[in-house]
């Protein structure tokens, strides 16, 4: 299943830079391929349109025994942390996993350090509680992530 999110993460990778591998197969200035400087300097993009994430893998934690309300209640209190995060620009995206594997969902925060991430996921009431964990892994990507969080608002009809 790791091999399974490793290999999703660098197909992501490649799609989100597609534009960039192409512009480095034709040899074009940076005003024919659309370089933004402003844009850059926003998303904080290096040179190659990058930057340095904290990846999060949200684990099953050793306390899941609540009863279904308690369970109900830590749920809506970790999405209202995710949001939270989300609104502060520190949190650039989300998301649980379908499938029974250990690791329930990733976050991906727009911190530089580990350290930076271990306080935000401090903040979590089902981290607090135990019925989740997290492992942490320093991570490098498209810089374009930082614009998710506004894309979504735009395709999202519902809240969660």
């Amino acid at each position: 299943m790791k091999n399974l999110l490793l290999l999703s993460i660098i197909l992501f990778a490649i799609i989100a830079c597609k534009d960039s591998q192409n512009a480095q197969e034709v040899p074009v200035s940076n005003s024919e391929i659309g370089y933004d400087s402003l844009l850059a300097q926003e998303t904080g993009a290096d040179d190659y349109g990058m930057r340095r994430y904290v990846m999060a893998l949200l684990k099953e934690g050793p306390n899941r025994d609540q009863d279904s309300t308690e369970a109900a209640n830590l749920q809506r209190a970790h999405l209202d942390n995710i949001t939270r995060m989300a609104e502060e620009g520190k949190l650039v995206m989300a998301g649980p996993f379908f499938d029974d594997w250990e690791v329930k969902g990733i976050y991906i925060f727009a911190v530089e350090t580990v350290e930076e991430a271990e306080e935000l996921t401090s903040t979590d009431p089902a981290i607090k509680a135990g019925r989740l964990v997290m492992e942490l892994h320093p991570w490098y990507g498209t810089a374009a992530l930082m614009k998710a969080g506004e894309m979504h608002k735009r395709l999202a009809k519902e809240s969660i």
